[in-house]
């Protein structure tokens, strides 16, 4: 991110920009941040460079690990955890021929397409396959890394359908938008949130979640930018409870802070 040009200034005030140039500069948590347009082309979507800054905050090595993106789309988050040497990635989406060419071509990428996430089962994924042909990472049940990057549903109703794809000592690692995990009456016009309390009711709410499904929250941080409609976004980091310790190469810390750049 700091070589993709990363910028901050104090949220909702017009100061110049100020440029993040080394990893322990003090950038306040509630500050503003921007990406010039050459850190926005590396990846095929600004999901890659949110999926970017959280697996830096969670301290998650990504590389060769097996890793399930639900929500692929165009493949943001499935070019991000390339870039950073995945050994494979499975993606999972409600639509179809969405993914980009470029990640789709990837030998190291299984897309499947047209499965609803809220109802995920092993079937869904490798029913159809030959188990004589391909390669067997390619049909994995277990997955190192779970991502998700969801519209129009709440993780709550997710949740319970992924937690059996995630191996014993996985990482989970979940973009949260609060816009989606309110009631319609706490949303303004728009799908905007502008009660910033009501944050803090969307992070209790999937903490209790987690807990309900045996995981512990690791981590709960700021996504390093906001969603395309302007929403400030998260992300929620968590582990099986009886594996918390250590996740992600750090101790389990259920109120560590955010994101370091």
């Amino acid at each position: 991110l700091i070589a993709g040009g990363l910028r901050w200034r104090d949220a909702g005030s017009a100061d110049a920009w100020r440029s993040v140039v080394r990893n322990r500069d003090d950038v306040p948590e509630s500050a503003e941040l921007e990406l010039d347009d050459a850190a926005e082309s590396r990846y095929v979507s600004r999901g890659g460079l949110k999926l970017e800054g959280a697996l830096v905050a969670a301290g998650i090595d990504v590389r060769g690990r097996h890793c399930l993106d639900v929500g692929q789309s165009t493949g943001g988050f499935t070019d991000c955890l390339l870039q950073h040497d995945a050994a494979h990635v499975v993606g999972v989406d409600v639509g179809h021929g969405q993914l980009h060419a470029r990640i789709r071509d990837d030998a190291r990428v299984t897309a499947i397409e047209q499965v609803n996430a809220r109802a995920l089962g092993a079937d869904d994924l490798f029913g159809a396959e030959d188990s004589d042909d391909g390669d067997e990472s390619d049909r994995r049940t277990d997955f190192d890394l779970v991502v998700a990057d969801l519209s129009f549903i709440s993780l709550t109703l997710v949740l319970p359908a992924l937690v059996p794809f995630l191996a014993p000592r996985g990482d989970m690692l979940m973009l949260v938008k609060p816009q989606f995990e309110l009631q319609p009456g706490q949303v303004g016009k728009g799908g905007i949130v502008r009660d910033p309390a009501l944050y803090a009711v969307v992070e209790t709410r999937l903490r209790e979640a987690c807990a309900v499904l045996d995981l512990r929250v690791v981590r709960w941080l700021d996504s390093p930018i906001a969603g395309g409609d302007g929403n400030r976004e998260f992300f929620i980091h968590a582990v099986h409870a009886v594996h918390a310790e250590g996740a992600g190469g750090h101790p389990g810390d259920a109120n560590a802070p955010s994101a370091e750049f």
